[in-house]
């Protein structure tokens, strides 16, 4: 009996200790790729920003000077009419048109175009609206994690925090939050909402309940 009782111990112990190796093997997993995934997002949103920059200060230079620039080769690089061209970017396989940067929260994120279920595990993305930096409001809807990525901390944002948007042209605008509430996942007129002529942005995000969202509006300053 106690043969039997020693050996259903060793196996038991040897299941309790695989348990545990492949729990902090998932642990250590989840940490490295949330941490990694930021890192990425970070990274690209200083690429983005640095590339945008120097494209406009090419595109804004005396004529003399854009003739005598070597035609680009980028295959990036779109071509038109104009004396300049306009580079497209992407970030894991979506068009990104901006970045986002809240310092309360420390997120720093691409925004892309298209709201899929894949395309927002990747960055946030335009769901309505005339576009980034633009007169009217753009609604920017992004995950709620529950881990500090993306807007998983927009519950700590209040009245007076900045958010900062940056587009394609290299236009960095400092939004003032002014309105944070939550509403019903039906509930869809914070992004039809008339701005009066002013550039704003609405943030989406899920709430603990899946039937709700946590809105915040932000107006340009």
């Amino acid at each position: 009996m106690k043969h039997k009782f020693d050996k259903f111990l060793t196996v038991l112990i040897v299941i309790i200790v695989v348990i545990v190796i492949a729990l902090l093997g998932y642990l250590a997993y989840d940490f490295l790729s949330k941490y990694f995934g930021k890192k990425d997002a970070e990274t690209a949103v200083d690429d983005f920003e640095q590339q945008v920059i120097q494209e406009e200060e090419t595109n804004t230079q005396p004529e003399e000077n854009i003739q005598q620039q070597e035609p680009p080769t980028t295959e990036n690089t779109t071509s038109n009419t104009s004396t300049s061209s306009k580079k497209t970017y992407t970030y894991k396989g979506y068009n990104m048109i901006g970045t986002i940067q809240i310092p309360k929260t420390k997120i720093k994120c691409p925004v892309v175009d298209t709201v899929t279920p894949s395309s927002i595990v990747a960055a946030v993305a335009v769901l309505y609206g005339p576009g980034l930096n633009q007169v009217g409001n753009t609604v920017i809807v992004g995950h709620n994690y529950r881990d500090g990525s993306f807007f998983s901390n927009n519950k700590k944002l209040v009245v007076g925090d900045k958010i900062y948007i940056t587009d394609t042209t290299g236009n960095k605008v400092e939004y003032t939050i002014y309105n944070t509430y939550i509403a019903s996942d039906q509930d869809f007129s914070y992004a039809v909402r008339d701005t009066g002529g002013k550039r704003e942005i609405s943030l989406s995000t899920c709430t603990e309940n899946v039937n709700q969202r946590l809105v915040i509006w932000a107006r340009a300053d």
